[in-house]
């Protein structure tokens, strides 16, 4: 008997609990029989199954200079697969499907890759090659990934560069380590270890539901909610995506509106708070499906200017890929006041 195409996504789901001996009672012979028939599914159940057994075997020294937590992550998403299964796998909630949608158009970009291994090493950005730059997510995932317990506190968290570092000190000395310490692996081990962790996000239960998405967390010195902090990390995969299609002659558009009127909405908010009380009111209205129009500034005073801006123009503003010299924009009013503004949002790119 062939396997019902109908029951493989739910079949799929419950993988990763069965390879934790997890499964709900009734469920182990119904995935045994489907595995039987699905080439697919028996590859994915060897492939947990061998991450089970390593994690559960002797801990490893990491290499000098190493990625710690690589184990943590592997099992971490395994447990949130897990517990996903056990209570029906959802899609992400719409606070975190622009993540999930930037993780997948990344991955796809990836798999452009296969069976060119020198194209890995294409400079993209920042002397970084495409490995380089797959890498650098894996680092700007650490803290978010740390902070919802899915990896241990690297020295990112505990200072490695001192304590007393701000963070951005911190932050790109452990991006360093690891920037050297994937160019020590093959390419796709790279991916997979990037894919692990941005899947794991993607499967905790702040992903997932708006209750434990709405608590605020201090990350890369903004304190946010956590849904907030996944739309941080869908800006920074979709720029960082970006800028390897470019390096690689391939395209890669914009988020779907719905998306970007989410990370328009969070660059609005972030300004915003960057600009404080100090600065001469300005209006910004941003073009577009994704768009809107936002009073920047003391909401008590007269607006000084207006500004008028592309939804992907202020996301890459904001990303450090426009310059406001280079950003197109309509603008009325107080020139000094509409730069002000342009200028703070270039001010806040650490991609």
């Amino acid at each position: 008997m062939g396997w019902d195409p109908e029951e493989h996504p739910e079949i799929d789901a419950l993988l990763a609990a069965w390879a934790l001996d997890a499964v709900m009672a009734g469920d182990e012979e119904r995935i045994r029989a489907h595995v039987e028939d699905c080439v697919e599914c028996a590859e994915e159940l060897a492939r947990l199954r061998e991450a089970v057994h390593r994690l559960d075997g002797p801990p490893a020294e990491p290499a000098k200079g190493g990625r710690r937590g690589t184990d943590k992550v592997a099992r971490g998403r395994l447990m949130a697969a897990a517990r996903a299964a056990r209570t029906g796998h959802d899609a992400p909630a719409p606070h975190a499907a622009p993540y999930a949608a930037a993780v997948a158009s990344l991955e796809a970009l990836l798999r452009e890759l296969d069976g060119t291994p020198a194209r890995w090493g294409t400079p993209v950005v920042h002397d970084w090659d495409v490995q380089g730059t797959v890498a650098h997510l894996i680092a700007a995932d650490e803290p978010l990934a740390e902070r919802l317990g899915l990896l241990p506190v690297t020295r990112a968290e505990q200072g490695g560069a001192g304590d007393a570092a701000p963070w951005e000190v911190r932050w790109a000395a452990r991006t360093e380590e690891v920037v050297a310490y994937e160019h020590t692996r093959p390419p796709a081990e790279t991916a997979e270890a990037w894919r692990t962790q941005a899947h794991g996000l993607l499967d905790l239960p702040e992903a997932r539901e708006a209750e434990p998405a709405a608590l605020s967390t201090a990350l890369m010195g903004r304190r946010l909610p956590v849904a907030d902090h996944y739309g941080i990390r869908a800006f920074e995969t979709w720029i960082h995506t970006r800028d390897i299609g470019r390096a690689l002659g391939l395209g890669v558009p914009a988020p779907p509106p719905a998306h970007l009127r989410r990370l328009v909405a969070l660059a609005v908010r972030i300004l915003d708070l960057a600009l404080g009380d100090g600065a001469r009111p300005v209006l910004l209205a941003v073009e577009g499906e994704a768009g809107g129009d936002w009073v920047l500034g003391p909401a008590a005073e007269p607006v000084a200017a207006e500004l008028v801006l592309d939804a992907a123009d202020l996301c890459l503003l904001v990303g450090g890929r426009l310059t406001p010299q280079e950003v197109s924009r309509g603008q009325a009013g107080d020139a000094a006041a509409a730069q002000h503004v342009l200028a703070t949002a270039a001010s806040l790119a650490w991609l």
